[in-house]
């Protein structure tokens, strides 16, 4: 089980990554490309529609491959294998996933300069506007579908979401970092440790397992009117409950109703332990050290500084230092019931 967040190598840019390079790539595995090349949103990986010749293709999405070329020294090959076998295993049990295309039954490959990648399926879906009574119902049995997949076998070389790793090594690297300003860092340093002895407890006797790690709005759409999952890039071993709440990240009754209709529906598929209830809190204070750890990580990067400008200012950290005593109120409050 890896416990380094951010990989064992020091990550690069993707400056070597060129058009030409991509397309060569995908030619390396047989395909005849058009030219035709647009690269897609994506802020870890590089990821980019191609075009080919598909004299056999039934519908248009069929002459489109996807290509994710992932950040030299994230992941290992072992740990994205990792993330390749869940997908193989949910398409295997016909849950709807966009899962790589094997070559010689392999789906990870390399580029001359070492850069690892993988190959998709074009896939169409739309995003989720709103949550129906029947949409949160169809996405309970989908994650108690996903999740008893995930119980079947583990990732051993994931990260697993717990303090240590989520907690303990983002806040070290944060205070290592140049964007925490000096004022701030016994604040920060202290709400954290004080976050992460106050949940210790919460996180005793939990169940350990594959669950999808980053189960936000923007990676559940819609295909034919029932919910999917794309972006299995931060899959790891955890809490199931971690997949609940950030499906339905909200604290007011509304959102309580809306995560107990979905568990409902979760519970005709898979068993549920409601001791992790008392992980959305703790759960959501790691995510947001995580965040704070993963921007800083990255902050050299160009495309970083365009999308988080005003990150390392005291107004980022005062809001963030708000944010944490917030959480730290909500799980010192033994009282407090999702």
């Amino acid at each position: 089980m890896s416990s380094s967040v951010w990989g064992n190598e020091k990550t690069k840019f993707f400056d070597e990554l060129t058009p030409d390079q991509v397309l060569k790539s995908i030619e390396g595995l047989g395909h005849i490309v058009t030219g035709r090349l647009t690269p897609m949103a994506s802020m870890e990986n590089r990821v980019y529609e191609i075009e080919i010749e598909n004299d056999k293709a039934a519908h248009i999405s069929q002459t489109f491959l996807m290509a994710k070329f992932y950040r030299p020294g994230r992941w290992s090959q072992a740990q994205i294998q990792d993330e390749h076998d869940f997908l193989f295993d949910l398409l295997d049990q016909e849950i709807q996933v966009i899962a790589p295309i094997r070559y010689s039954h392999e789906s990870i490959f390399e580029t001359e300069n070492g850069l690892y990648f993988a190959v998709f399926p074009k896939m169409g879906g739309r995003a989720c506007d709103e949550w129906t009574d029947d949409l949160l119902e169809q996405m309970g049995r989908l994650l108690g579908r996903l999740h008893a997949i995930g119980r079947t076998r583990t990732a051993s070389h994931r990260l697993r979401l717990d303090i240590k790793t989520f907690g303990e090594a983002n806040l070290d690297l944060i205070l290592k970092s140049t964007y925490l300003p000096l004022e701030f860092e016994k604040t920060y340093h202290s709400l954290a440790q004080n976050i992460f002895q106050a949940s210790k407890d919460s996180f005793s006797q939990i169940n350990y397992q594959r669950v999808h790690g980053d189960c936000h709005h923007g990676n559940i759409l819609l295909n034919q009117g029932r919910p999917f999952l794309i972006d299995f890039d931060d899959m790891s071993q955890g809490p199931c409950v971690q997949d609940i709440w950030m499906t339905i990240p909200g604290r007011d009754q509304e959102s309580v109703i809306q995560r107990e209709l979905m568990l409902e529906a979760y519970q005709q598929m898979n068993e549920f332990d409601r001791r992790e209830l008392k992980l959305i809190e703790p759960l959501r204070a790691l995510r947001i050290i995580h965040f704070s750890a993963w921007i800083s990580h990255r902050y050299e990067d160009s495309s970083f500084q365009r999308a988080f400008p005003s990150f390392g200012s005291h107004q980022y950290w005062e809001q963030e230092i708000a944010q944490l005593r917030e959480q730290l109120r909500i799980i010192e409050d033994r009282s407090w019931s999702p």
